[in-house]
């Protein structure tokens, strides 16, 4: 059968505009724009007075406002809030929300931090996070200086019987009493006390031990509670349900086999701060603890912290702008790249980078996979509409604030707009 030669171009070519339909939907849109007037203001600002180098913002207005809805919730529930300091590691910092929020109770969980908590909070209570090996426990009582009194205003947190005969034995050697906290897995699974038989076995080790054992209380740490898990496994009020019965269970236990241990000092500490607010239910808990709240970097964007807003942020300064990207070795061929996608037609190098950090502003910004990510010199791409100039600083958000903050030396505090102090973190 012969083909007809019209019928037949005719179909390659609406196959072909076809396929041009098509890679147009599918071509990356646009997605680019300048600074908003926030990050305009702190550009023009960094560009006077900043060091011109990566370096971590802390938003004071920001940060006022969440530590009035941490401390809202708070007064609320009845409770005294504990600051988590690994999750704010610079005494400055620590300092400025202890007196905006009226706490001196801390929560430590690093060696070398706790001893200088006891030098620049000579007056706090501390609370460790987590179980810390006896020995570090020992290096700490050997080189601590200063009034703080661990005796008084130190509780170490222990999960096993084992982790406490340690302790005990530390207690003898130094010729002191240590206040023990013992940690409760109430559903985190991370640990901790989970039945009352081991908790029974803890707390006679602490009667039988009063020169050198004294117990201080319990925590239940729960953060699951506000992170949102799949709805299979239960609602957040389901959940919470279940923590609290746990703790109660352990708090009626302790009552009622040892109630020479108990009294109304004890700290019963508990949350975080993905489930801090929750706790404004119950009566039971004495303290919440909350630290990356204060904060809120971009893996804290949660339902359970919608009132808070971002106070850190990364800035970096453009240190080259080459035009569209060029990827080694492809040279002129790498301009299918930025002919298929708009938003590769601009590329910086910026001082630094491939930090646990998402772009922030200008908008549209991305790192580029295929040139590879780099820790002096990173590649970022963006569209024409950034408006980027070298000098000219890009903002990210840190995915967390713990380890983060220790990586560029003094925070840089920002009110208004503009600078205002510099903090050290902690080493």
């Amino acid at each position: 059968m012969a083909i007809n030669r019209r019928r037949f171009l005719g179909g390659v070519l609406g196959t072909g505009a076809l396929l041009v339909g098509v890679a147009a939907l599918l071509r990356p849109t646009d997605k680019g724009g300048p600074y908003t007037d926030y990050f305009r203001a702190l550009n023009q600002e960094l560009k006077r007075q900043g060091p011109m180098r990566p370096l971590l913002l802390i938003d004071l207005d920001r940060l006022d406002h969440n530590i009035d809805a941490v401390m809202a919730s708070v007064r609320r529930g009845g409770k005294h809030l504990r600051l988590v300091e690994k999750s704010l590691p610079s005494p400055g910092l620590l300092a400025y929300i202890c007196k905006r929020a009226g706490t001196q109770r801390l929560m430590s969980f690093h060696q070398p931090f706790l001893n200088h908590d006891a030098l620049a909070f000579p007056e706090s209570d501390i609370l460790l996070g987590k179980p810390l090996p006896v020995r570090s426990a020992e290096v700490f009582y050997q080189t601590h200086k200063g009034t703080f009194d661990p005796s008084r205003q130190l509780q170490w947190l222990l999960d096993t019987p084992a982790h406490l005969q340690q302790y005990l034995a530390l207690a003898q050697s130094l010729g002191t009493r240590l206040r023990v906290n013992i940690e409760l897995d109430v559903g985190l699974h991370r640990g901790g006390v989970a039945d009352t038989v081991v908790l029974g076995q803890m707390l006679e080790l602490i009667r039988a031990n009063p020169r050198h054992l004294e117990f201080a209380g319990f925590m239940g740490y729960d953060p699951f509670v506000g992170m949102g898990v799949p709805g299979i496994l239960g609602s957040a009020d389901e959940l919470f349900a279940k923590v609290m019965s746990l703790y109660t269970r352990y708090v009626d236990f302790t009552q009622q086999q040892f109630p020479s241990l108990w009294h109304d000092g004890l700290t019963l500490n508990t949350a975080g701060s993905p489930s801090y607010r929750i706790h404004e239910r119950e009566h039971l808990s004495s303290e919440v603890s909350v630290g990356t709240a204060m904060l809120k970097p971009t893996h804290y964007d949660l339902p359970s912290l919608v009132e808070h807003v971002p106070a850190a942020y990364i800035a970096t300064p453009v240190l080259k702008s080459t035009g569209a990207v060029q990827i080694p070795a492809l040279d002129g061929k790498s301009k299918l790249f930025s002919w298929w996608d708009t938003n590769q037609r601009e590329t910086f190098f910026i001082y630094g980078g491939n930090w646990m950090a998402e772009f922030e502003s200008p908008a549209g910004l991305q790192s580029n996979g295929l040139y590879g990510r780099s820790s002096n010199q990173e590649m970022v791409n963006g569209s024409a509409t950034v408006g980027l100039a070298v000098d000219d600083q890009v903002f990210l958000r840190p995915t967390q604030t713990e380890s983060v903050l220790l990586q560029f030396g003094d925070l840089i505090a920002v009110r208004g707009g503009k600078i205002v102090e510099t903090w050290p973190v902690y080493s």
